[in-house]
Protein backbone atom coordinates (compact mmCIF):
# COMPACT_ATOMS: atom_id res chain seq x y z
CA UNK A 1 0.00 0.00 0.00
CA UNK A 2 1.18 3.69 -1.20
CA UNK A 3 2.98 4.77 2.29
CA UNK A 4 0.65 8.17 2.27
CA UNK A 5 -2.42 5.81 2.45
CA UNK A 6 -3.69 5.88 6.00
CA UNK A 7 -7.12 4.21 5.92
CA UNK A 8 -10.05 3.85 3.39
CA UNK A 9 -13.71 5.57 2.94
CA UNK A 10 -15.88 2.79 3.00
CA UNK A 11 -19.24 1.88 1.54
CA UNK A 12 -21.28 -1.45 3.33
CA UNK A 13 -24.55 -2.86 2.39
CA UNK A 14 -26.39 -5.20 4.29
CA UNK A 15 -29.13 -7.26 2.85
CA UNK A 16 -31.04 -7.10 5.89
CA UNK A 17 -31.44 -3.04 5.76
CA UNK A 18 -31.64 -3.01 2.06
CA UNK A 19 -32.45 0.38 1.44
CA UNK A 20 -29.92 2.64 3.21
CA UNK A 21 -25.77 1.94 2.91
CA UNK A 22 -23.63 3.00 5.34
CA UNK A 23 -20.43 5.35 4.21
CA UNK A 24 -17.69 5.22 7.32
CA UNK A 25 -13.74 6.00 7.01
CA UNK A 26 -11.45 3.19 8.86
CA UNK A 27 -7.91 2.40 9.51
CA UNK A 28 -8.19 -0.98 8.35
CA UNK A 29 -11.56 -1.52 6.72
CA UNK A 30 -11.30 -5.47 7.58
CA UNK A 31 -10.57 -5.37 11.53
CA UNK A 32 -13.58 -2.80 10.86
CA UNK A 33 -16.13 -5.56 9.24
CA UNK A 34 -14.99 -8.45 11.62
CA UNK A 35 -15.72 -5.68 14.50
CA UNK A 36 -19.58 -5.04 13.17
CA UNK A 37 -19.97 -8.45 11.98
CA UNK A 38 -19.23 -9.49 15.50
CA UNK A 39 -22.50 -8.60 16.71
CA UNK A 40 -25.01 -10.35 16.34
CA UNK A 41 -28.37 -7.55 16.22
CA UNK A 42 -28.84 -8.05 12.12
CA UNK A 43 -29.97 -11.51 10.17
CA UNK A 44 -27.07 -10.83 7.87
CA UNK A 45 -23.54 -9.72 8.15
CA UNK A 46 -22.20 -6.48 6.33
CA UNK A 47 -20.48 -6.67 3.09
CA UNK A 48 -17.65 -4.51 1.94
CA UNK A 49 -19.36 -2.99 -1.53
CA UNK A 50 -16.35 -0.18 -2.34
CA UNK A 51 -13.27 1.31 -0.44
CA UNK A 52 -11.81 4.82 -1.92
CA UNK A 53 -8.16 4.74 -0.48
CA UNK A 54 -7.17 8.35 1.35
CA UNK A 55 -4.33 10.07 3.03
CA UNK A 56 -6.09 11.60 5.58
CA UNK A 57 -8.26 10.16 8.76
CA UNK A 58 -11.67 10.68 9.12
CA UNK A 59 -12.31 11.86 5.39
CA UNK A 60 -15.98 10.35 5.35
CA UNK A 61 -17.42 13.18 6.77
CA UNK A 62 -16.53 15.24 3.73
CA UNK A 63 -18.16 12.71 1.96
CA UNK A 64 -21.74 12.83 4.67
CA UNK A 65 -21.62 16.75 4.01
CA UNK A 66 -21.95 16.46 0.20
CA UNK A 67 -24.81 13.50 0.66
CA UNK A 68 -26.61 16.12 3.40
CA UNK A 69 -26.03 19.43 0.94
CA UNK A 70 -27.72 17.60 -1.67
CA UNK A 71 -30.45 15.85 0.16
CA UNK A 72 -30.30 16.37 4.02
CA UNK A 73 -33.34 13.37 4.24
CA UNK A 74 -31.15 10.73 2.78
CA UNK A 75 -29.36 10.55 6.48
CA UNK A 76 -30.43 8.13 8.88
CA UNK A 77 -31.16 10.29 12.08
CA UNK A 78 -32.67 9.30 15.80
CA UNK A 79 -33.30 11.49 19.07
CA UNK A 80 -32.03 10.20 22.15
CA UNK A 81 -32.98 12.29 25.27
CA UNK A 82 -33.54 15.11 22.95
CA UNK A 83 -30.66 14.99 21.28
CA UNK A 84 -30.19 14.73 17.54
CA UNK A 85 -27.53 11.89 16.24
CA UNK A 86 -26.27 11.64 12.53
CA UNK A 87 -25.88 8.19 11.67
CA UNK A 88 -23.43 6.96 8.92
CA UNK A 89 -26.10 5.38 7.17
CA UNK A 90 -27.61 6.81 3.88
CA UNK A 91 -30.91 5.72 2.21
CA UNK A 92 -29.91 5.26 -1.21
CA UNK A 93 -28.33 2.52 -3.03
CA UNK A 94 -24.76 1.69 -2.78
CA UNK A 95 -24.35 2.25 -6.85
CA UNK A 96 -25.41 6.01 -5.91
CA UNK A 97 -22.56 6.37 -3.16
CA UNK A 98 -20.32 4.81 -5.31
CA UNK A 99 -21.03 7.31 -8.46
CA UNK A 100 -20.06 9.77 -5.37
CA UNK A 101 -16.82 8.87 -4.53
CA UNK A 102 -16.09 8.30 -8.57
CA UNK A 103 -16.84 11.45 -9.22
CA UNK A 104 -14.41 12.70 -6.02
CA UNK A 105 -11.55 10.38 -7.25
CA UNK A 106 -11.86 11.29 -11.20
CA UNK A 107 -11.48 14.89 -10.05
CA UNK A 108 -8.62 14.21 -7.68
CA UNK A 109 -7.37 12.02 -10.20
CA UNK A 110 -7.38 9.45 -7.99
CA UNK A 111 -9.74 6.84 -9.97
CA UNK A 112 -7.12 3.90 -8.88
CA UNK A 113 -7.48 4.80 -5.44
CA UNK A 114 -11.41 3.38 -5.96
CA UNK A 115 -12.06 -0.22 -5.64
CA UNK A 116 -14.99 -2.14 -6.26
CA UNK A 117 -15.00 -5.28 -4.43
CA UNK A 118 -15.64 -8.56 -5.53
CA UNK A 119 -18.63 -10.20 -3.30
CA UNK A 120 -17.88 -13.66 -2.05
CA UNK A 121 -20.30 -16.48 -3.30
CA UNK A 122 -21.89 -16.36 0.56
CA UNK A 123 -22.69 -12.82 0.05
CA UNK A 124 -24.37 -13.09 -2.70
CA UNK A 125 -26.71 -16.09 -1.11
CA UNK A 126 -27.09 -14.07 1.27
CA UNK A 127 -28.23 -10.87 -0.97
CA UNK A 128 -30.21 -13.55 -2.78
CA UNK A 129 -31.78 -15.02 -0.02
CA UNK A 130 -32.86 -11.61 1.80
CA UNK A 131 -34.34 -10.36 -2.07
CA UNK A 132 -36.21 -13.78 -2.13
CA UNK A 133 -37.94 -13.46 1.33
CA UNK A 134 -38.65 -9.42 0.63
CA UNK A 135 -39.98 -9.09 -2.77
CA UNK A 136 -42.01 -12.71 -2.14
CA UNK A 137 -41.85 -13.69 -5.71
CA UNK A 138 -38.88 -15.26 -8.60
CA UNK A 139 -37.23 -12.00 -10.08
CA UNK A 140 -37.59 -11.94 -13.74
CA UNK A 141 -34.34 -12.68 -16.25
CA UNK A 142 -33.69 -10.52 -19.31
CA UNK A 143 -36.11 -11.67 -21.22
CA UNK A 144 -38.49 -10.42 -19.42
CA UNK A 145 -36.94 -6.98 -19.31
CA UNK A 146 -36.35 -6.64 -23.04
CA UNK A 147 -40.26 -7.77 -23.43
CA UNK A 148 -40.93 -5.13 -21.10
CA UNK A 149 -39.01 -2.16 -22.88
CA UNK A 150 -36.86 -1.72 -19.69
CA UNK A 151 -33.68 -2.81 -21.83
CA UNK A 152 -34.18 -2.93 -26.31
CA UNK A 153 -31.93 -4.88 -28.61
CA UNK A 154 -29.44 -2.64 -29.54
CA UNK A 155 -29.02 -0.74 -26.26
CA UNK A 156 -25.88 0.22 -25.12
CA UNK A 157 -24.89 -0.72 -21.80
CA UNK A 158 -21.57 -0.55 -19.39
CA UNK A 159 -20.58 -1.65 -15.56
CA UNK A 160 -20.95 1.35 -13.51
CA UNK A 161 -16.64 0.97 -12.41
CA UNK A 162 -16.13 0.84 -16.31
CA UNK A 163 -18.09 3.65 -17.90
CA UNK A 164 -15.77 3.50 -21.30
CA UNK A 165 -16.01 0.40 -21.54
CA UNK A 166 -19.62 -0.02 -23.68
CA UNK A 167 -21.18 -3.04 -24.92
CA UNK A 168 -24.54 -3.51 -27.40
CA UNK A 169 -27.05 -5.23 -26.37
CA UNK A 170 -27.47 -8.76 -28.78
CA UNK A 171 -30.58 -10.37 -27.29
CA UNK A 172 -31.57 -11.81 -23.77
CA UNK A 173 -28.43 -13.48 -23.10
CA UNK A 174 -25.28 -11.87 -24.91
CA UNK A 175 -24.31 -8.32 -26.37
CA UNK A 176 -21.26 -7.07 -28.48
CA UNK A 177 -17.75 -5.75 -26.82
CA UNK A 178 -15.15 -4.84 -29.15
CA UNK A 179 -16.48 -6.52 -32.31
CA UNK A 180 -16.88 -9.78 -30.29
CA UNK A 181 -20.44 -11.81 -29.19
CA UNK A 182 -20.18 -12.97 -25.71
CA UNK A 183 -22.55 -13.63 -22.65
CA UNK A 184 -23.81 -10.77 -20.18
CA UNK A 185 -22.02 -12.79 -17.56
CA UNK A 186 -18.80 -13.14 -19.81
CA UNK A 187 -18.63 -9.49 -20.39
CA UNK A 188 -18.90 -8.38 -16.78
CA UNK A 189 -16.42 -11.18 -15.90
CA UNK A 190 -13.77 -10.13 -18.77
CA UNK A 191 -13.99 -6.62 -17.21
CA UNK A 192 -14.13 -7.32 -13.71
CA UNK A 193 -11.51 -10.67 -13.54
CA UNK A 194 -14.02 -11.45 -11.36
CA UNK A 195 -15.32 -15.39 -11.27
CA UNK A 196 -19.07 -14.67 -10.95
CA UNK A 197 -21.05 -11.13 -11.14
CA UNK A 198 -24.50 -10.06 -10.39
CA UNK A 199 -24.89 -8.65 -13.89
CA UNK A 200 -28.55 -6.88 -13.24
CA UNK A 201 -26.83 -4.87 -9.81
CA UNK A 202 -23.78 -3.80 -12.15
CA UNK A 203 -25.17 -2.82 -15.18
CA UNK A 204 -26.56 0.52 -16.30
CA UNK A 205 -27.65 1.60 -19.96
CA UNK A 206 -25.81 4.54 -21.74
CA UNK A 207 -27.92 7.59 -20.91
CA UNK A 208 -29.71 6.22 -17.54
CA UNK A 209 -28.88 6.86 -14.00
CA UNK A 210 -30.03 3.38 -12.51
CA UNK A 211 -29.26 -0.44 -12.77
CA UNK A 212 -30.99 -2.72 -14.30
CA UNK A 213 -31.98 -3.87 -10.99
CA UNK A 214 -33.50 -0.74 -9.94
CA UNK A 215 -35.19 -0.34 -13.37
CA UNK A 216 -36.65 -4.19 -12.67
CA UNK A 217 -37.55 -3.57 -9.04
CA UNK A 218 -39.56 -0.36 -10.37
CA UNK A 219 -41.57 -2.27 -13.18
CA UNK A 220 -42.62 -4.68 -10.72
CA UNK A 221 -43.85 -2.35 -8.64
CA UNK A 222 -45.85 -0.37 -11.06
CA UNK A 223 -47.14 -4.27 -12.46
CA UNK A 224 -47.74 -5.01 -8.70
CA UNK A 225 -45.71 -8.17 -8.73
CA UNK A 226 -44.19 -7.27 -5.47
CA UNK A 227 -45.66 -7.60 -2.04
Amino acid sequence: MDNNIVGVIYILKNPSFPDYIKIGYADDIYSRLRTLNDKSAVPFAFRLYAYYKVNHRLEDKTVHEIIDKLNPSLRAKDNIDGKERKREFFEMSAEDAYDILRCIAKINGLEDNLILVEPTAKEMEDEDEATTKRKSTQLPKMDWLIDQGIINIGDEVYLINYPEEVATVVDSKNVEYKGEKMSFNQYGCELTGWKAIQIYAFMKKVGGNKTLAKLREEKMEELGMLK
